[in-house]
């Protein structure tokens, strides 16, 4: 069949399919990378990261051969059809969702860069306009990651944990709350500088379980040009070596969440995609993606040229109704973006 198609086809045409043939074959074996722990095969599961990109050129070689009226389209269609799930994960074709209830709680979930400590940005008020930002947000709940706690935010009105020097928990993440926190902790991942803490926070009567989890960073280039000097195989082993991490850092997050006996709900850097095997066991089959349920467009988190990437995240418990999900892409102040949703607790 494959051949019949290759030989109607001109010298650039099957050029065209050959390449899609491949993108095909690599987004179709992208679907069992969820069930695949890095440990297992670290290579295979650095595939994750190219799968928007995938997905774009799927959707661009089937529009490609569409508009040729040729029977190559089937292929990629039929790709993308098997994979629907994935295209719900990377773009939300519905409009945003907005439900106002008074019995909402809203989670906003950053990561800060350290304020721009080190000036990967030319701006020189960049903590400033973060807490501009969040002033005027005004979210119940807050968690940011890569946090200053020798430079912290003043926020009023706001109980934390880890907003402070902490010599007792790795410092890094923070957890704000306008609700009482009655409990705290760190995940204390071992040998990084990434880490995870929670608290449980009261409600009226409900007690909530909220998780701020950090992972393991690869320390890759963002900048293409850049990145395009490095080696494919030094950057497999790289990105192989930090899903490893990932995954024990997420075994050691679900013992600790399994002794939880309230509801939860988990936010964060995840330093990985929604197709990923680290996703997949985070978000289990008790928390759904704010972001598929109430989001819209890509819902892009990293600023990654060319295509975009989602790695924060906020997922809740089933319980929760998701009543909004907003990315807030116009904000320049971190290499990541802004995410809040919007939640009630039926």
């Amino acid at each position: 069949m494959y051949a019949k198609y290759m030989k109607k086809l001109k010298f650039v045409g099957k050029i065209m399919f050959l390449v899609n043939s491949l993108a095909a074959f690599l987004l179709l074996i992208s679907y069992i990378l969820p069930y695949v722990p890095p440990k297992s095969f670290a290579t295979l599961s650095v595939l994750s990261l190219g799968v928007p990109l995938l997905l774009l050129l799927n959707i661009l070689f089937f529009v490609y051969w569409l508009l040729q009226v040729k029977k190559q389209m089937l292929l990629s269609l039929i790709i993308l059809v098997l994979g629907w799930g994935y295209l719900n994960a990377l773009y939300k074709f519905s409009s945003s969702k907005s439900v106002e209830d008074t019995n909402n709680v809203s989670i906003l979930s950053f990561n800060v860069r350290l304020f721009n400590m080190y000036s990967w940005l030319p701006s020189k008020t960049v903590k400033a306009d973060i807490k501009a930002f969040i002033e005027k947000e005004q979210p119940e709940i807050i968690c940011l990651q890569e946090y200053r706690t020798k430079n912290p935010l003043t926020l009023k009105g706001y109980h934390n944990f880890n907003a402070t020097v902490n010599y007792e928990a790795k410092r890094g993440q923070v957890i704000f709350s306008k609700f009482p926190i009655v409990n705290s902790g760190s995940l204390e991942f071992k040998n990084t500088f990434n880490n995870g803490v929670f608290v449980d926070i009261v409600k009226h009567k409900d007690t909530i379980r909220i998780y701020n989890l950090h992972l393991q960073s690869s320390g890759i280039q963002t900048d293409v040009d850049v990145l395009k000097k490095e080696s494919s195989e030094a950057l497999f082993k790289q990105v192989g070596t930090t899903f490893k991490a990932q995954q024990e850092q997420v075994e050691l997050f679900l013992a600790h969440k399994a002794k939880c006996p309230y509801k939860a709900i988990v936010t964060g850097d995840f330093n990985n995609t929604a197709y990923s095997y680290i996703y997949k066991e985070i978000k289990g089959d008790d928390l759904v993606d704010t972001f598929e349920e109430a989001g819209n467009g890509f819902g892009r988190t990293f600023d990654f040229k060319y295509f975009p990437l989602r790695i924060d995240f906020i997922l809740a418990d089933q319980s929760f109704s998701v009543n909004g999900f907003k990315t807030y892409n116009e904000l320049k102040l971190s290499d990541h973006y802004p995410i809040k949703a919007t939640l009630k607790l039926d």
